[in-house]
């Protein structure tokens, strides 16, 4: 597969009409609603990870009553016997045991790594937002000329 180069996605703007332009900005708008969806997931997601992090971090005593979800509706009561150990969801339906220090490790590297993923993604909005304002400009000139 070729390389992808941004030089490849420049338009120039002036030589387009007035509906080819049209186009162009319900394709930026489509792709801020997708970007922008995708944003409001990435931080629900670190808001998981940070309220993990901060059971794990809670000091737990053994022998402990709990409630333990069967479904979203049905709980039962259990007994912690081990509070040294934590089981910790690693993605698609997979679940490990980890001590609590290497539990703490493994959200604290998930939420540095959303939290990357997040500023990335936010240039990107950024930029498109810019590339709208733009096209809505250009489109604002050929419709109306000055």
């Amino acid at each position: 597969m070729a390389a992808h180069e941004p030089e490849a996605d420049l338009i120039n703007l002036a030589t387009l009409n007035a509906e080819q332009l049209t186009q162009v900005k319900k394709q930026i708008d489509e792709e801020l609603d997708h970007l922008t969806q995708s944003f409001a997931q990435l931080h629900a997601v670190q808001g998981k990870f940070s309220e993990c992090l901060r059971i794990v971090k809670t000091p737990s005593v053994a022998e402990k009553s709990v409630l333990v979800p069967l479904t979203s509706s049905l709980y039962v009561r259990g007994d912690l016997t081990n509070s040294k150990h934590v089981i910790v969801d690693i993605g698609t339906g997979y679940y490990i045991e980890k001590n609590r220090p290497n539990a703490e490790r493994f959200y604290e590297s998930k939420i540095q790594q959303l939290l990357g993923n997040i500023e990335d993604l936010e240039k990107i909005i950024h930029r498109k937002t810019a590339n709208a304002r733009t096209v809505e400009n250009v489109l604002r000139q050929k419709v109306v000329p000055v």
